[in-house]
């Protein structure tokens, strides 16, 4: 009798064993896990912002569809408006739209100037004397937006200064960036 209750351990044992390597093998690595989880709790829409120099805009969500645009603005703001896996529809300060790969996306914050020559000023205050002017389309790092006020900080060209929110496209009108 007690020679059965070892092999009936001995197979429970392996029955375990068997179990758990089958949930290893089936299961994504804790970094995928992580990621996929991260991504389905990312808000949509958000700035975003191109992360190379080259990045091509499909049709759709995959590479099976074709290229509509290659973009060649390193830091472009861009807003994502949908996601498919791992493929982000983004919408540019134009209008156009299309599919890019996040891989190719970044977190940090830019912006572009919109309109006319802008001028980049010392404060936040329109009498603030100024820092520079900045031509429509140029691309700006997004510093600084305090809540309440209508104005953000913003870096282009090692020139640090205040901007208007109404000057530039990429930031929703009510959010704070610290």
């Amino acid at each position: 009798m007690v020679h059965n209750s070892k092999i009936n351990l001995r197979r429970t044992g392996f029955l375990v064993a068997a179990f758990v390597l089958t949930l290893a093998a089936i299961a994504p690595p804790p970094a995928l896990a992580q990621s996929a989880k991260s991504a389905k709790t990312l808000p949509v829409p958000r700035y975003v912002s191109l992360r190379a120099g080259e990045v091509n805009m499909r049709t759709g969500p995959g590479v099976r569809y074709p290229v509509d645009w290659v973009y060649q603005r390193k830091n472009m703001p861009v807003e994502v408006i949908a996601q498919f896996g791992t493929w982000r529809k983004i919408r540019d300060f134009q209008g156009a739209q299309g599919w890019i790969h996040q891989s190719m996306l970044s977190g940090a914050r830019f912006v572009t100037i919109t309109g006319q020559i802008r001028t980049l000023r010392r404060q936040a205050d329109a009498k603030s004397g100024p820092v520079a002017r900045i031509e429509p389309g140029a691309v700006a790092e997004l510093l600084n937006c305090p809540e309440g006020t209508g104005w953000c900080k913003i870096s282009a060209a090692d020139h640090q200064g205040w901007l208007r929110r109404v000057e530039f496209w990429g930031l929703y009108p009510r959010e704070n960036i610290k």
